[in-house]
């Protein structure tokens, strides 16, 4: 079978489309729960981190969210200003940064629980398909991850 450029060049036949269409889709669902809380949707994912885990170093915070430290150390730097997080040095290393929550941190779960829960019921999948579609993402990253490494 010949590869035909034309046919693959086509955006109805890219798997990247409807990946970062879907990605966008879905984000912009958390806006109007994380807008009154003052939070982005990037804020908050490092909070479901910091909620989970209470301390983390900005490394570990950097792999699990998959982001790079230029993304995160401004966003970091707000969530400091603004009172919800504490970044300190690791006493065992110069190098490492520590972000930990502090009490404003930790009280704006309670304001945020309703959140998952919301989202879930603005998105139209029966929950089989959302279980496979996460499966799916998660063995696509996994995969593309081994193969950056």
């Amino acid at each position: 079978m010949d590869y035909n450029y034309q046919e693959a060049m086509k955006l109805s036949n890219q798997l990247c489309f409807p990946l970062y269409a879907a990605a966008r889709s879905v984000t912009n669902l958390y806006t109007p729960y994380l807008k009154p809380l003052g939070l982005t949707y990037t804020q908050y994912i490092v909070f479901l981190v910091l909620w989970e885990k209470k301390t983390v170093t900005v490394g570990e915070l950097c792999d699990t969210l998959m982001l790079d430290n230029g993304t995160l150390t401004p966003l970091l730097k707000k969530m400091q200003t603004a009172g919800y997080i504490d970044r300190r040095r690791s006493e065992n290393d110069d190098r490492v940064v520590v972000i930990s929550l502090t009490e404003s941190g930790k009280d704006l779960q309670f304001l945020a629980k309703d959140i998952p829960l919301n989202v879930g019921n603005c998105i139209e999948l029966t929950p089989e398909k959302a279980q496979t579609l996460y499966e799916l993402l998660y063995e696509l990253l996994d995969k593309q991850n081994k193969r950056e490494e």
